[in-house]
């Protein structure tokens, strides 16, 4: 029987809460001695270690290096290795996107190239303001490639989405994107002959864009990934038992709240705004998830002081969450991304869950380290649920 079907049938719904809370890119590895973790000023974090359960996750499988969609997903109890999920979808519903049967969508970075290598994958992370300038002057020089429509649509800095439109689009094929400054370009390819008009069509368009964006200082080019077409998958409301709200301020995790049934909330652009959210929505939902980005941004950036700002701000607003007094609190993160890697990586992740339930006072503190050594141990994301539910009282007995 599959998973979900199980936990369906044990759940139970009553009026507890709780809280979802994920620091994109949380886990990291030492430098100098310390990871930002460690070297961030946490009062708060460490006061609720003391109070919780402590333990790591594996986001996939061990060694597995996660993307943020199956981060997520595995967060949400969803099995990231049966439901495979392009980023495109998940950026396209952030953003409001309407997706039909003939669509498919991808996420686009626009990048900078020289002499045919990639040497910023992010266009010096431009304002969104700038970059939607540029989306606009390709949707005004780019409106079809061998019969298939195409549609852009501006996102939040260096990201934008890009919509095909034809019939029998297949979205089985690579990416387009070498994955590392330094490289050169890596092409669409397509993994069945289906998909081969899919990688022509994707191949040709970039090489227009980068001729209409020739000129541009940086923004002269652009990385598609994640094709997707619209996915089916269990809704989270009903599997669980929850009426479930979704608070984050980037698209590609608003979409993918949306795509598993989540009601996604206005949350600003600010730590302080999405937490302000949550006091504002908090008598309307039960199970709340609420996503920091930016701790993710400046691993990738391999800024280890900014990565330590936002922690810090993180749990400078934790006394707003703990003032409404969530029945079941889990702070973790989707994946690692070390500063030293400036990328996502496959160590595991710290996890930390606070309920009347846990086995408190083994921990004194919430880093990398004191999770490793936590009460809970190494452990699938993928139970990460369960476990909440279970903390909340919300699961029945399996079996006789």
């Amino acid at each position: 029987m599959d998973r979900h079907e199980i936990i369906k049938g044990i759940v139970t719904k009553n009026d507890t809460k709780l809280v979802l809370l994920v620091m994109d890119g949380l886990g990291d590895l030492p430098a100098g001695g310390k990871t930002p973790l460690m070297a961030a000023s946490t009062p708060n974090l460490d006061a609720i270690a003391k109070e919780s359960e402590l333990g790591q996750t594996i986001p996939v499988l061990y060694g597995i290096t996660p993307g943020s969609g199956p981060g997520h997903l595995s967060l949400f109890g969803y099995d990231p290795l049966k439901y495979q999920i392009g980023r495109g979808i998940l950026e396209a519903l952030g953003i409001g996107v309407e997706v039909g049967e003939k669509d498919v969508v991808a996420r686009g970075n626009f990048a900078t190239i020289k002499d045919g290598i990639v040497i910023d994958r992010r266009a010096g992370r431009p304002a969104t303001e700038e970059s939607a300038k540029v989306v606009k002057i390709l949707s005004e020089n780019i409106k079809e490639i061998d019969g298939v429509k195409i549609t852009f649509y501006p996102g939040k800095e260096h990201r934008f989405v890009v919509k095909f439109t034809a019939d029998g689009l297949d979205d089985a094929i690579t990416d387009a994107d070498p994955q590392k400054e330094g490289k050169e370009m890596e092409w669409a390819k397509p993994l069945r002959d289906s998909a081969k008009k899919m990688a022509d069509v994707v191949n040709k368009l970039i090489k227009t864009i980068g001729e209409v964006l020739k000129d541009q200082p940086k923004m002269n080019w652009a990385l598609l990934r994640g094709f997707s077409k619209y996915p089916s998958l269990p809704s989270f409301p009903e599997v669980y038992g929850v009426k479930a709200a979704a608070i984050a301020t980037y698209p590609m995790y608003k979409g993918i709240a949306k795509l598993v049934g989540m009601e996604v909330l206005d949350a600003g652009t600010t730590v302080d705004d999405e937490f302000a959210t949550i006091e504002k929505y908090w008598n309307d939902f039960d199970f709340f998830y609420l996503h920091i980005k930016k701790t993710d941004s400046y691993g990738e950036d391999g800024n280890f002081e900014n990565k330590v700002k936002v922690i810090e701000e993180v749990d400078r607003n934790l006394p707003r969450l703990l003032k409404l007094n969530p029945d079941v609190l889990v702070v973790t993160g989707d994946h690692s991304t070390p500063c030293l890697m400036k990328s996502h990586s496959w160590h595991p992740v710290p996890y930390m869950i606070r309920s009347k339930y846990v086995r408190k006072g083994l921990s004194e503190k919430f880093d990398e380290f004191e999770c490793a050594r936590g009460v809970l141990g190494t452990f699938y994301a993928v139970d990460s649920m369960t476990l909440m539910l279970a903390h909340a009282g919300r699961l029945e007995k399996y079996g006789a």
